[in-house]
């Protein structure tokens, strides 16, 4: 179903903002990502049909902070769905006001080839404060079950612990609300929204961060189905991943 792809949120991590940018000149850098996942999941939903992913994204950012880049990944939304590539466009600003606290707030184009019903666009806004991240996406012109524009909202708050032997966890929960009555259980029920969950670990080895993440959401089979067209993309699953930043 086209909203299956409508409800994806950038897999681009901001945090290589300040990590292993290629310098240009003395206010430009450009940081480049590689990656590949065993299954590419959104707000907890499968965007693969639970196949692996590869992953590449380029950002170039300015030493007062602005920053615009574009990310990629294979997709696989099944059915008579042609698209196997999912853009994305973003442009923000970086405010670090302290050590320990930052702001990021920029704008977020989704495309998909051959597909242009799923193409929709966010605004977000993510505040840190001493690790922890209160993040919100929103759209107005995501598309429904009927090929019409609604507004979205994700939240989400997260935060990483350093373990012992330079592991990283990363914790994170969000509730992805679709405005309307979209979910619908085996009994007739339904709701707007859904909360999803990941326990993520990392840790650097040979120039690549290799991850193992836990990932799962409150939806029941029926819910998933009546949403996304299969009943198996938001169960929960664990999902590895590997890597780097040049």
């Amino acid at each position: 179903m086209n909203v299956r792809s409508a409800l994806t949120l950038a897999s681009l991590v901001l945090a290589p903002l300040t990590s292993q940018a290629l310098t240009l000149d003395d206010n430009f850098s450009l940081d480049m990502t590689l990656g590949v996942v065993s299954d590419y999941r959104t707000r907890g939903i499968s965007q693969t049909l639970g196949d692996p992913a590869v992953q590449a994204g380029a950002t170039l950012v300015h030493s007062s902070g602005l920053y615009i880049g574009a990310w990629t990944s294979n997709v696989d939304f099944g059915g008579p769905y042609k698209t196997r590539q999912e853009l994305e466009y973003y442009a923000g600003y970086y405010w670090q006001a302290t050590e320990a606290i930052s702001l990021d707030l920029g704008y977020l184009k989704y495309d998909y080839p051959k597909e242009g019903q799923f193409n929709m666009s966010e605004v977000y806004a993510v505040l840190d404060v001493y690790g922890v991240k209160l993040g919100a996406n929103y759209s107005n012109d995501t598309p429904n079950f009927f090929g019409e524009d609604q507004d979205t909202l994700y939240t989400y708050l997260s935060y990483k612990i350093e373990l012992p032997a330079e592991i990283g966890l990363d914790l994170r929960v969000g509730r992805n609300d679709v405005k309307d009555p979209a979910f619908w259980s085996a009994n007739g029920e339904s709701r707007d929204a859904y909360t999803e969950w990941e326990a993520k670990l990392t840790r650097d080895f040979v120039g690549v961060t290799w991850g193992l993440s836990y990932i799962d959401t409150d939806l029941s089979k029926s819910e998933c189905a009546s949403w996304y067209g299969y009943d198996d993309l938001c169960t929960a699953t664990v999902v590895a991943s590997a890597s780097k930043a040049f």
